[in-house]
């Protein structure tokens, strides 16, 4: 890997501790996300959409409307039919009409999209562990809990949130 500068990069020592925490965070999570973009695309020739979308169908096998998977994904609509058309097209995934609906569909993966998402995800699963394989266990349970932590206090923090 090249010595780029990255996110933490840009933090000071002055800076608050938090902010340089955050920053820590988002290079380590963009590191991750950018090696894993790389394995798709060299080892399956796919996307990470493309891998996300297919794990959401896999986890859903009676199928998931249009939209159901652009909120689950956090993405338009647009993109989920982007995504879909180019899946279609190579027989991983299928549009099932809805019988009550006309104006939609309902997405599954295909014999050979669960056969092609299920080596994908072997993969992916190797891939994630090897970046953390040389974090001792009781470092790895260490983020994982403060990180959970975290998480609550975050949402326990939103204004939405009820308390």
């Amino acid at each position: 890997m090249t010595d780029l500068p990255d996110l933490e990069s840009r933090a000071a020592p002055e800076d608050h501790h938090a902010l340089r925490l955050w920053l820590r965070m988002l290079t380590c999570c963009n590191l991750i996300e950018s090696e894993i973009r790389t394995r798709l695309r060299t080892e399956f020739d796919t996307t990470l959409p493309r891998f996300d979308l297919m794990a959401q169908l896999q986890r859903a096998p009676k199928g998931l409307k249009m939209g159901e998977l652009s909120r689950r994904m956090m993405v338009t609509n647009g993109n989920i039919t982007g995504i879909t058309d180019q899946l279609e097209k190579e027989g991983l995934v299928m549009r099932l009409k809805v019988e009550t609906d006309r104006r939609s569909s309902v997405l599954k993966l295909t014999p050979q999209g669960r056969r092609t998402f299920s080596r994908m995800a072997r993969a992916h699963e190797r891939w994630v562990k090897a970046m953390f394989a040389d974090l001792p266990e009781d470092h790895r349970d260490a983020m994982y809990q403060a990180l959970g932590e975290l998480k609550l206090q975050i949402v326990a923090r939103r204004p939405d949130s009820a308390r």
